[in-house]
């Protein structure tokens, strides 16, 4: 008999989790409700950094979520020791994010992430999603698209 499989974790990480985390953080969600396996998930978005801890997502993030029939309430907060602890995944979007938690990750006894970039997972192969904070709206608009094709096939592979 096969035992029913607990729920599945992920964190989404970028610099200062206000513009590409939290667009893949509700892109995700966005998914798993669609696909009725909300409860199936626990999905949360976190920063490398501690220089925006309880601001909004940029508002061109949640104006470009918005353009795409998502929305998000999430606030704004730096990745903790426990995250290591808890999460299965944690998704990066570069190179230096990823650096960061591989670092952070060595100081932490029986980290359980796996930790990748969440491009990885593009069928298109673009490995990095680039930080839009200082372009424009079509930028954000690239970062959701990116993160609409990582997260649909990320979840399509078996966990």
């Amino acid at each position: 008999m096969k035992m029913a499989t607990e729920a599945r974790s992920v964190l989404f990480v970028c610099l200062g989790n206000i513009c590409r985390s939290p667009i893949a953080e509700a892109v995700f969600r966005k998914l798993v409700i669609d696909q009725n396996v909300e409860n199936k998930w626990m999905i949360d978005s976190a920063a490398v950094s501690d220089w925006n801890v309880g601001r909004s997502p940029d508002a061109r993030a949640l104006s470009c979520l918005r353009n795409h029939g998502t929305e998000t309430a999430h606030k704004a907060r730096q990745i903790t020791k426990d995250d290591f602890l808890t999460y299965d995944y944690i998704l990066c979007m570069d190179e230096s994010n990823l650096r960061d938690l591989k670092r952070k990750s060595n100081q932490i006894k029986n980290c359980k992430a796996l930790i990748e970039l969440l491009g990885s997972y593009d069928p298109q192969k673009q490995l990095i999603i680039e930080d839009p904070y200082y372009g424009n709206d079509e930028d954000f608009d690239t970062v959701y698209e990116q993160c609409l094709r990582c997260c649909k096939a990320f979840l399509e592979k078996p966990h």
